[in-house]
């Protein structure tokens, strides 16, 4: 009798840890998530080694805006033939929200190119911004394996006097890969965009040295 009650049990165990076994193979992977911060910040070039070693320049970096179909967890890509589909990647995710990931990666690349210290969540607030940067995403798309391209309008304001230079970043850059492509791309427009802004900074200062 107690020989028949073992091989019952041990019966039932049997579809029952097979049962586990094929739910974790069912499972679901876990999300990849993508930063578009590129390192450490550092002045790069003299220029900038010098200004960060004199008086710094104080900038502040605003919250990037960007439309609201693009404002996800997940990366959001074109998708169909036609190109006028779109489709969250639910693996492929920001690990911050995107106006977030693209404000600090802004204020990275800034802060190295000029020396600068960005005063924006620094509890910085004996030191006065002497340039305001705002920007707003207009486009920032891709076709994963081929493309991402992305349209940027910025702003530089001048304190205290309020004098105003703005601009427009356009970029189309090449993907190749998977969405790892597609991060690299959006990293070089954010570096571009930067490019274009710093040169605006030094215009501005240039200017008030007269």
């Amino acid at each position: 009798m107690m020989t028949r009650i073992a091989m019952t049990r041990h019966r039932l165990l049997l579809p029952l840890s097979l049962a586990a076994a094929l739910l974790a193979g069912c499972a679901s992977p876990d999300p990849r998530y993508y930063t578009l911060a590129q390192g450490p910040a550092a002045a790069t070039g003299a220029e900038g080694q010098s200004a960060a070693q004199a008086q710094p320049l104080w900038i502040e970096v605003a919250p990037v805006r960007v439309p609201e179909r693009l404002n996800r967890p997940q990366l959001v890509v074109r998708d169909g033939k036609d190109g006028n589909e779109l489709k969250l990647l639910d693996l492929s995710r920001w690990s911050a929200p995107l106006p977030d990931e693209l404000r600090d990666a802004l204020s990275q690349q800034l802060q190295a190119r000029l020396g600068a210290i960005d005063t924006y969540q620094q509890g910085l607030s004996e030191a006065a911004p002497v340039f305001r940067i705002t920007t707003e995403v207009v486009r920032l798309d891709a076709d994963v394996g081929q493309r991402a391209g992305a349209v940027i309008n910025w702003t530089v304001r001048r304190l205290p006097d309020g004098k105003v230079k703005a601009g427009r970043t356009q970029a189309e850059l090449p993907a190749p890969g998977a969405v790892d492509g597609v991060v690299a791309a959006y990293r070089q427009i954010v570096a571009s965009t930067a490019d274009d802004i710093a040169a605006s900074v030094e215009s501005l200062r240039r200017d008030a040295a007269k």
